[in-house]
């Protein structure tokens, strides 16, 4: 069976468990007996309802909860929790525990992709509203400046004129798909001691800055200068969430058999940009990723729409996890092409 089976007596202590029980906990048949179930799920507070709703009614109860990183899990987990009252010696619960992170985790790759291609179709349409004017206002500056006679009075015009083609090359990437990217094999580790470096110089005084880096990781062809923008915008609204202040954790490593959207991939690199500053708004984490959604009056909303358009382009994608505490960004980049070089 691929669920976990766990029976209880009526101090809720295990008195047997399945196999595939022990792989979810984490714990041998042997070492389970008369240890405590909810000291083995960190007393989660889900489950140590649903146990003492069926002990008072004697009911059947189903709920899908979080089950938090342990020794021997490393990652959060999800998994559908039922529990019914059972006569079995000294077992008076029975738990069915079925581990449903990955399905979950496909459901919500499928729902970004959505919100992606939502998004991007959003932000061509604003992009070509805003390419209209900027047109005109390029030309009037243009005019003007003809009609000006003091060459001081030229530097005003410059600048609407300079300004004018940033924001028309702004929205020229917007609107993509700007070409195929120029895949090199490039070091991801490299990449992001360059945005390091990058964010260093400004400044960031109070930040901690770690790195678990898996050296093994090989090179991967990439776009260097899009790959770069996707982990700048990343790593920038990391520290606008510390506000300056905390830690932010660089994380790569390599995860087999991962579904990005219809695709099934052997082998992926995930690249995890961690800040342990106040979250992500549970009201906004379902629209994170659509333009001009932003919680600081400073934002422009368009940092996390671009960084998932340029890993796009890669046949990647972004997904996050976040609570008050910790936020993680995983960058999924498939390495169906590699060139055989370790980051080492």
């Amino acid at each position: 069976m691929s669920s976990g089976i766990i029976l209880l007596d009526e101090h809720l202590l295990i008195v047997g468990l399945n196999p595939a029980a022990e792989n979810i906990l984490g714990i041998s048949q042997h070492r389970s007996q008369g240890a405590s179930l909810l000291q083995l799920v960190d007393d989660e507070p889900e489950m140590r309802d649903i146990l003492a709703r069926v002990v008072e009614t004697g009911d059947h109860y189903a709920n899908e909860m979080r089950l938090a990183p342990t020794e021997v899990h490393n990652d959060e987990r999800i998994v559908d929790c039922r529990v019914s009252p059972v006569e079995a010696g000294d077992a008076c619960l029975l738990v069915e525990i079925t581990d449903v992170t990955r399905r979950t985790q496909i459901s919500r790759e499928n729902a970004l992709l959505i919100q992606h291609g939502a998004g991007r179709q959003m932000i061509r349409q604003l992009a070509h509203e805003i390419k209209n004017p900027l047109g005109g206002i390029r030309g009037a500056a243009q005019l003007l400046e003809r009609q000006l006679d003091d060459s001081e009075l030229h530097e005003y015009t410059d600048v609407v004129i300079s300004e004018t083609d940033r924001l028309a090359a702004l929205v020229d990437t917007l609107l993509g798909p700007g070409g195929p990217p120029n895949k090199q094999p490039v070091n991801v580790h490299e990449l992001l001691e360059y945005v390091i470096r990058l964010i260093e110089a400004e400044d960031q005084r109070n930040l901690i800055i770690r790195r678990e880096y898996d050296p093994g990781l090989p090179s991967i062809d990439l776009d260097r200068d899009q790959i770069v923008q996707a982990f700048l915008n990343l790593v920038r609204n990391a520290i606008a969430a510390l506000d300056g202040q905390g830690t932010l954790t660089l994380r790569s490593r390599a995860v087999t058999n991962f579904t990005i959207g219809d695709t099934r991939h052997r082998v992926i690199a995930t690249i995890e940009i961690e800040d342990d500053g106040p979250g992500i708004p549970a009201a906004m984490q379902d629209s994170v990723f659509y333009p001009l959604v932003t919680s600081r009056p400073d934002g422009t909303g368009l940092g996390l729409p671009a960084a998932q358009e340029l890993l796009s382009r890669h046949g990647g994608l972004i997904e996050f996890e976040s609570r008050p505490g910790r936020t993680v960004f995983f960058i999924r980049i498939p390495l169906d092409q590699i060139s055989g070089q370790s980051n080492e």
